[in-house]
């Protein structure tokens, strides 16, 4: 992956998140974040 797509998937990430934060609000990004946490547990878990 080049710096380039990199740097737009990040940036695309981003905006997403934010628009999602605008439209809908904030209270299932906490969930999805404890969501996320816990599947990096299960991940390292098996590595």
């Amino acid at each position: 992956m080049t710096h380039t797509i990199a740097v737009r998937l990040g940036l695309f990430l981003i905006i997403a998140a934010v628009i999602d934060v605008a439209l809908v609000g904030s209270e299932h990004m906490v969930f999805l974040g404890k969501e996320l946490l816990d599947l990096i547990h299960l991940v390292a878990f098996w590595r």
